[in-house]
């Protein structure tokens, strides 16, 4: 085995914990740097990783020995950082969305390119057993043709538990962008790419409630649609219903179902790794539990990370920009399709990415 990858990460929010946890003792990796907009925060992180020095931004990404910039920024600094890394000559892996416009997600993939270096990007979650264990069933031909699928995410607002949730109701945020990352790359995965959507979106209120935290009371404004629904068509003729919401209290769907002419497969939720995949086979009398055939057991946050700096001139890394890229379109342009009341085709193509055999937890974090 050679030098571990040497990595730098930027933003230390909620979010880093998870990641942290992954990759702070993958054998692969070394964490060189930390850096927040709140020094203390950086120190603090800094002090639980051997050898890892809190460091500001710009000396960050300065750095000759950091290799990959790990962007876990909130996602209206995606764009500028992720930039920044690239003009400095390093990967980047940045948290969903790739960046809060389409302009700015293509300006990083021609910049990635022209600098010769990868970009990766959340969601990774897709890569665990459930969604993999569903692409395998569907590819198997469990469900015969697929037809259609639908994918349901509703939640009252992330205000009730976030300390600072304003972002998630500022442009570049909303249910779709926050959570639709995880849906839309489930769906591909699934299925395959999107050639044309149609939309329509809601507001319920103009403020929201920060509901924890030293915040608590406060109100905060609503810039974005808080509710999004919509139809995705697939170049391969499937049609999934998606809806994304922030108004609603619960629900009793499934996550993701695919339905084919020979069966309905119930998918676990994508913001999850693992989960039940159940199958009802036409004729049959009742759901069948799979057992987990494809994707990386027991995974977590970052093992996309992981699998962008183990893929080689020969594959192209599963949580790649471009595949991220093609997620933004389709969101941005649902969004677009909901304010025009019109259908559009995308801009962008691209290629389903690989399946993930089955990898078992010590195979992944050797």
């Amino acid at each position: 085995m050679g030098d571990p990858h040497r990595v730098g990460i930027v933003g230390l929010g909620v979010i880093s914990r998870a990641y942290l946890d992954t990759l702070a003792n993958h054998p692969a990796l070394s964490i060189a740097a930390v850096a927040d907009l709140d020094a203390s925060r950086s120190a603090e992180v800094a002090a639980t990783i051997p050898g890892a020095e809190a460091s500001s931004v710009e000396r960050l990404l300065a750095r000759p020995d950091v290799q990959t910039v790990l962007n876990l920024t909130t996602p209206a600094a995606h764009a500028d950082i992720s930039l920044g890394a690239i003009d400095a000559g390093k990967n980047v892996y940045v948290e969903k969305p790739l960046a809060v416009t389409f302009p700015d997600g293509r300006s990083i993939l021609e910049r990635a390119a022209s600098a010769g270096v990868r970009v990766g990007c959340a969601p990774d979650t897709v890569l665990g057993t459930g969604t993999q264990t569903a692409r395998a069933a569907i590819d198997g031909g469990l469900v015969g043709r697929p037809i259609s699928a639908s994918a349901v995410m509703v939640t009252a607002g992330h205000e009730r538990w976030h300390p600072q949730p304003d972002f998630y109701y500022a442009p570049g945020g909303g249910p779709l962008l926050d959570m639709g990352p995880y849906y839309i790359s489930a769906l591909i995965q699934l299925l395959g790419p999107v050639h044309a959507v149609s939309g329509v979106a809601s507001r319920l209120r103009a403020e929201r409630v920060i509901g924890s935290g030293p915040r608590a009371g406060q109100r905060i404004p609503v810039q974005v649609d808080t509710h999004v629904t919509g139809v995705l068509e697939h170049t391969n003729g499937v049609l999934s219903t998606i809806t994304t919401s922030f108004d609603g209290v619960a629900t009793t769907a499934a996550p993701i179902e695919v339905h084919g002419e020979t069966g309905t497969l119930a998918v676990p939720d994508p913001n999850n790794f693992d989960g039940e995949v159940r199958l009802f086979a036409l004729g049959g009398t009742e759901w069948r539990v799979l057992e987990p055939q494809a994707g990386y057991a027991g995974a977590s946050r970052g093992i996309g990370l992981i699998d962008l700096v183990r893929a080689d001139d020969h594959r192209t890394p599963r949580a790649s920009g471009d595949l991220a890229l093609h997620v933004l379109d389709t969101m941005t342009t649902l969004l677009r399709s909901a304010a025009e009341g019109r259908r559009i085709e995308l801009t962008t193509v691209v290629q389903r990415p690989a399946p993930v055999p089955l990898t078992s937890v010590a195979d992944w974090k050797a």
